[in-house]
């Protein structure tokens, strides 16, 4: 189970529709797999299609967090027309296997929903997300 809080699953959306119809993407670092602050980043692809986190602001975030003795704990992304679900695209771009990811559906732009994926060597692994 990976547990997120209502903040940071309201900002996540906000940030999808605040990026639509591109896809947002997002970091979050925090303990133990608990998410402690969330990182809005830069799609540097500006595509409602693909998205790449800016690699310098990924630095900064990664520096961050590990100075606090944290880690990358989970990566978000939108898709803008699509389920929460991911794309060939995701898995092939997952290299963090012990992260989670977590996509932010607006194919119902009023009902947007939220689902975490564990994706290790091409196997996607959805994980029980709970939202308090």
């Amino acid at each position: 189970m990976f547990t997120l809080r209502k903040s940071f699953a309201d900002q996540m959306i906000a940030q999808a529709r605040e990026e639509f119809p591109n896809e947002c993407c997002g970091i979050l670092s925090g303990k133990d797999g608990m998410p402690l602050k969330l990182h809005p980043t830069t799609n540097i692809d500006a595509s409602p299609v693909r998205y790449t986190i800016d690699p310098k602001e990924m630095y900064q975030i990664y520096k961050e967090a590990e100075s606090q003795g944290w880690d990358l704990v989970a990566f978000y992304h939108s898709h803008t027309h699509s389920e929460a679900y991911p794309s060939l695209t995701d898995v092939r771009l997952a290299t963090w296997p012990d992260s989670i990811y977590m996509l932010v559906s607006l194919r119902d732009y009023d009902s947007p929903k939220i689902r975490a994926f564990h994706i290790v060597d091409g196997k996607i692994t959805e994980v029980e997300l709970r939202i308090q």
